[in-house]
């Protein structure tokens, strides 16, 4: 096998410029004018073109719904979203073809700046914190509840939901088709391999893999950004 050959990252870098006034005047119209049922309708019916109207039209609706949405904001087509009127979205933010968000009426979702999440990605968003600067893989997920099974003579599916805080710090990247399990906290600058089950905390800057993950290393460097962060 040859070396790799090495491309400079290109949303990681790039700058983030505000977005027109007008978007946001459009966005607070909207907020005033209508329902959010009609909001969402109309963010529906943009949903699944590629021309710039419907990547203003997706940006205007969520950002008329959201508590939050910082600039740049880019929605690809067919993405699904429940209960935006929880997000809290950070600045230079994309969410990738048939992303899933699904945020809960009482919950909160937080997405910090510059998080690119990829295809296909599912986000159990009841209670759900990204940090900044996180890259999150095509078919990653993440679950944000679980029945807790009681009473035993109950259906489970019928028992109480435990919805306990997942947090992804800042820097963090999840890897392709991993998974992330309610409660989880990710440290800073950690990776997440590919199809990884992550059961419990991932420490800073550690490298993770494995069903259920365990940790494999740590990144070249981390003891001093450690320290600087200290």
């Amino acid at each position: 096998m040859g070396p790799a050959r090495i491309a400079r990252a290109v949303h990681g870098r790039g700058a983030v410029r505000p977005d027109p006034a007008f978007e946001i005047a459009f966005a607070q119209d909207l907020a005033h004018r209508c329902a959010p049922s009609e909001i969402m309708a109309l963010f529906r019916r943009f949903n699944q073109g590629e021309d710039h109207i419907d990547f203003l039209m997706r940006r205007t609706c969520v950002r008329a719904l959201a508590r939050r949405c910082g600039s740049g904001l880019r929605i690809e087509p067919g993405v699904g979203l429940r209960h935006v009127e929880t997000f809290e979205i950070g600045d230079g933010v994309v969410i990738g073809e048939q992303v899933v968000i699904h945020g809960r009426f009482d919950g909160r979702c937080e997405i910090g700046s510059k998080v690119w999440i990829g295809a296909q990605a599912f986000l159990d968003a009841r209670d759900l914190v990204i940090g900044d600067n996180v890259g999150w893989a095509p078919g990653a997920k993440v679950l944000g509840s679980k029945h807790s099974g009681l009473p035993i003579d109950v259906p489970i599916i019928a028992t109480d939901l435990l919805i306990p805080r997942t947090v992804v710090e800042d820097d963090a990247d999840i890897g392709m088709n991993a998974v992330l399990l309610p409660g989880v906290t990710i440290g800073r600058g950690a990776i997440v391999g590919a199809g990884a089950v992550v059961t419990k905390d991932v420490p800073a800057f550690s490298k993770v893999a494995g069903c259920p993950a365990q940790v494999i290393g740590y990144r070249d460097g981390c003891e001093v950004l450690a320290e600087a962060s200290q």
